[in-house]
């Protein structure tokens, strides 16, 4: 029994091999000039295979010379150009039709790797590690996005002055579309898959801050997997006030992403800020005032800051998200100084008003570019700034803006 289905085999095997010979040339044939005339057994290959004899073949149409023969329940692959012939191994195994069924799907050998690259273009939210469907910012808390190499990351962004609220204000202006724009833009580059570099600037010129510039690079450690929980990159930057000339500030700040499914990303992204009120550039003078103010002489605000950035974006589509985050803060707050006056209006102290950064937006991306409409508290978009709202805007009263960004 064991040598009749040995023999079966092997008469299988070289009936397949004497296929695929004849259809080579039938191939090599047809593509000569028109003038040669057609070997008269060409027409026979047009017809189905027999499937006699419990005997199963089909031509693989992307791979000329190869064809999958069934028998007996088991499949083999022969490749009549490499001169080799061998069992096909398969957890589910296909049957094999005459190949000439437009609805029989091509029989391939089972590959681990290229199934888990069809279940991810199936599930249009997967995304490749520096191809994240949020930006490196969500409105202003930057994000775990790493940067491509020699990759070029462009962002600008405009922020109004006017409040939407309460809207039979706004509404004559547009919304706050008419008001003053502040607008800022920056650049990063991959150095590696890993490091890249980034400089940016804000054009905002007051008291303590103007014309903004700031340099910075990031190192990108983790992506979230089976190896982390979280996606993590730290990032150092320092920043230069009348175009990078005097009162510096330090940053140094670590950002943490989670993602829940493929659809919902959190966001963490602490900070410290080093030299924020360096110089004490943002406190009061007694010469300020007229006339001069002592209190000023004695009132401080702190040095240095902290911030702790929270963030959450969510596909609603593939190409759009909603993006929402929040940044308290602890030490030097960003905002206005203004006097306390007594019953005589004399100036007797000074107390610093001032509201954290809160902002939402909604997220399109098409291609290369990502657009972001922007509501939010601040205009300030610099690492040590953004976490303050320079407006002093509670969060019921939010400016309208954009982001825009742009792949090289």
């Amino acid at each position: 029994m064991c040598d009749l289905r040995f023999i079966r085999l092997v008469c299988s095997i070289t009936f397949a091999m004497g296929l695929l010979l004849c259809s080579t040339a039938t191939a090599l044939s047809q593509s000569e000039p028109a003038s040669s005339a057609p070997q008269s057994g060409d027409a026979e290959f047009e017809q189905p295979v027999p499937q006699n004899n419990g005997l199963r073949v089909k031509f693989a149409d992307d791979s000329p010379g190869v064809a999958f023969v069934e028998i007996d329940g088991k499949r083999y692959r022969i490749d009549t150009l490499k001169k080799t012939a061998e069992e096909v191994l398969s957890e589910q195994p296909e049957s094999l039709t005459d190949g000439n069924d437009p609805e029989d799907a091509s029989v391939a050998d089972s590959d681990p790797e290229q199934i888990q690259e069809d279940e991810q273009e199936v599930d249009a939210y997967y995304f490749e590690p520096g191809f994240e469907p949020y930006d490196y910012r969500l409105i202003n808390v930057q994000t775990t996005k790493s940067v491509p190499k020699g990759s070029w990351n462009l962002s600008f962004s405009h922020r109004f002055t006017k409040p939407i609220h309460p809207i039979s204000d706004s509404g004559p202006e547009l919304l706050g579309f008419d008001s003053f724009s502040v607008s800022s833009f920056g650049v990063s580059y991959g150095i590696t898959d890993k490091l890249y570099l980034s400089a940016s600037r804000n054009p905002i010129c007051r008291r303590g801050l103007c014309r903004t510039i700031e340099v910075g690079a990031g190192y990108h450690w983790l992506d979230q997997g089976k190896a982390s929980p979280v996606g993590l990159t730290t990032y150092a930057s320092l920043e230069g006030n009348d175009n990078f000339t005097e009162q510096y500030t330090l940053n140094l700040q670590t950002m943490m992403s989670r993602s829940v499914g493929n659809r919902v990303h959190l966001f963490f992204s602490p900070a410290i800020h080093l030299f924020t009120n360096g110089g004490r550039r943002f406190d009061p003078r007694p010469d300020d005032f007229f006339p001069p103010a002592s209190a000023a002489e004695t009132f401080r605000l702190p040095k240095h800051s902290a911030s702790f950035g929270f963030g959450t974006a969510i596909n609603i589509t593939p190409t759009l998200l909603g993006l929402f985050e929040f940044t308290p803060r602890t030490g030097f707050k960003l905002g206005r100084v203004i006097p306390v006056l007594d019953d005589k209006l004399n100036i007797v102290d000074f107390e610093n008003l001032s509201e954290p950064s809160i902002g939402f937006g909604i997220q399109k991306n098409i291609g290369d570019h990502a657009f972001i409409l922007t509501f939010s508290n601040t205009q300030t978009t610099t690492t040590s700034k953004y976490n303050s709202s320079n407006l002093v805007f509670p969060p019921q009263r939010l400016v309208i803006g954009f982001n825009l960004f742009r792949r090289l």
